[in-house]
């Protein structure tokens, strides 16, 4: 399936600090890729080169072909771009609103008038339409600006937080929306601080820490690597060190997380049948366990692992196979 959104090498500096560094991603036609990481991490950034608001340091990015730096006119036409926060004109009703930006997009006469009725229904804000923007509330405003980023029908929409600040219902319709885009196949690329909040509606997930992708990979494949192991706690009476030690020479044993004298929490690869065999040479060894529990996983839980402070988080395969 062709990419319509390719990033090679890409890299943004200010001054000393680096905000984005060798960044590269492909983001198929007709899916929609969630872009996650903390506040600071270097999402806003990427998507605003993509969106020709910014240029790059180094590396090239492209948009259905086009290459956002030499042919930032032809990026535009194939974008629609709903920034974190975005201006409105308040005295505007909604939908002179969408007129005057679809104007803007050279969109006129009766396709601008049906386009503006088509997307205030996609959007839920047809009986709103002739109200003043600034009557909305902060939902029907973000729903307002992804109407607004739909006005030229672009194959591409790039959607940095668009759920930030939102109530859960506004949520929740945020979410439908997107899922109904993607069945029209548009191509999405939509940035969150919060994982669970795309998993349900994004096909491919990257995560991005201190301006460098630690991974990337299908949300199926971020699922089983989650479910396929699992987050084990022991708690003995004393020896959590000699326990962590002792765990960390196991094969079976993926990653210690977590050790205090009595507490080990780690990262199990091996069968249910081979989980209880451990439990039976860690007693054999002298351990005495007081419990034993399975913590269970999430994609939550894979986020913080892979965007941890120091090696362990740092040294994630960037590509899940």
């Amino acid at each position: 399936m062709t990419a319509l959104i390719r990033v090679e090498n890409l890299g943004k500096r200010y001054g000393k600090v680096t905000a984005v560094q060798n960044l590269n991603l492909d983001v198929r036609a007709g899916t929609v890729f969630g872009f996650v990481g903390e506040n600071g991490a270097g999402k806003t950034t990427t998507l605003s080169i993509l969106a020709t608001l910014m240029l790059p340091s180094s590396g090239r990015a492209y948009i259905n072909g086009c290459e956002v730096t030499t042919e930032p006119a032809l990026v535009r036409r194939q974008i629609g771009f709903l920034p974190d926060e975005f201006g409105v004109y308040n005295d505007l009703s909604v939908r002179e609103y969408l007129a005057f930006y679809g104007t803007a997009y050279g969109v006129d006469g009766h396709l601008l008038e049906r386009r503006s009725t088509e997307l205030l229904n996609l959007v839920n804000l047809e009986e709103r339409a002739e109200d003043v923007v600034n009557s909305l509330s902060r939902g029907m405003k973000q729903r307002l600006g992804l109407a607004r980023s739909l006005m030229h029908d672009p194959p591409v929409l790039i959607l940095d937080e668009p759920a930030s600040g939102l109530d859960p219902r506004s949520r929740i319709e945020m979410r439908e929306i997107i899922k109904g885009l993607r069945g029209r196949g548009k191509t999405i690329m939509i940035s969150s601080h919060i994982l669970p909040e795309l998993a349900d509606m994004c096909d491919e997930i990257g995560i991005i820490q201190r301006g460098t992708l630690v991974a990337c990979a299908a949300v199926e494949v971020m699922n089983a690597r989650v479910t396929g192991k699992r987050h084990l706690l022991l708690e003995v009476l004393t020896g959590g060190a000699r326990l962590a030690y002792m765990l960390g020479h196991l094969g079976d044993v993926a990653e210690v997380l977590k050790v205090e004298e009595s507490r080990v929490e780690f990262i199990f690869s091996g069968s249910e049948a081979e989980q209880v065999e451990l439990i039976r040479e860690l007693a054999l060894s002298g351990f005495q366990m007081k419990s034993f529990q399975e913590l269970g996983g999430s994609l939550e839980d894979l986020f913080l692992r892979l965007t941890a402070d120091g090696d362990a988080g740092r040294s994630a395969v960037v590509k899940m196979a």
